[in-house]
């Protein structure tokens, strides 16, 4: 399939410093070729459950996200099409009613936690990154995050971790880590990383140009 884009898959544990690279990214790169969707936003919608009943599903099984439309949508971006990306409510655990227009960008980074559990996701993705970070230090960023920017008490935080988050992480996120091209240590502000992944985007968007001119100068 000829491909418009380049999709660039970021993963790791909760709050190992994925979206820190991918905002590192996106500034230095330039936000009119570069754009991020977060695997967070397709998360299954199940509108049909009370706030109660959503409050206890395993957001961090795969079974949690629906990656069929994620694929979908994908596909659609490397086509040179444009998508209604969700956007998702995580103190109600729902998808909002309004979505995010995306299309028409160079880069596509994709970030999150269970990105390279499936081959299908895999496969569509130009660069596999994956986010080494220790476990104390994830939980210590994710404690902070959810309580200050999602509104969950410490005992909350504390619990879904115990129960979801650090036994789906060494059962489904760890053993990913094998898919990666490039595994990444001390966090998303490691500037040697950053770096080398700039140069290799910087890379591959000369050699999609390319191809372009001789598909054009073919037609």
């Amino acid at each position: 399939m000829k491909k418009n884009v380049i999709i660039i898959g970021i993963s790791g544990a909760s709050a190992s410093g994925k979206s820190l690279l991918t905002n590192t990214i996106i500034e230095e790169m330039g936000s009119d070729q570069v754009t991020f969707i977060s695997e967070d936003s397709y998360y299954k919608h199940n509108p049909e459950l009370s706030i109660e009943e959503r409050a206890k599903i395993n957001f961090d099984h795969p079974e949690a996200f629906d990656h069929d439309l994620l694929c979908e949508h994908l596909e659609i971006l490397q086509k040179g099409g444009s998508i209604d990306c969700p956007i998702y409510n995580f103190s109600a655990h729902k998808r909002e009613d309004k979505t995010k227009r995306i299309g028409k960008h160079t880069i596509i980074v994709l970030e999150g936690i269970l990105l390279f559990t499936e081959k299908h996701l895999r496969d569509l993705m130009d660069i596999r990154i994956f986010m080494d970070t220790p476990l104390d230090i994830c939980f210590i960023r994710r404690l902070k995050r959810d309580i200050l920017e999602r509104k969950r008490t410490l005992e909350c935080v504390i619990d879904q971790y115990e129960t979801t988050v650090r036994p789906m992480y060494l059962q489904f996120i760890e053993p990913s880590k094998r898919y990666a091209d490039l595994i990444v240590p001390h966090g998303g502000a490691n500037r040697i990383a950053i770096d080398l992944i700039k140069a290799k985007m910087k890379e591959l968007i000369g050699t999609y140009q390319n191809a372009k001119n001789v598909n054009a100068h073919i037609d």
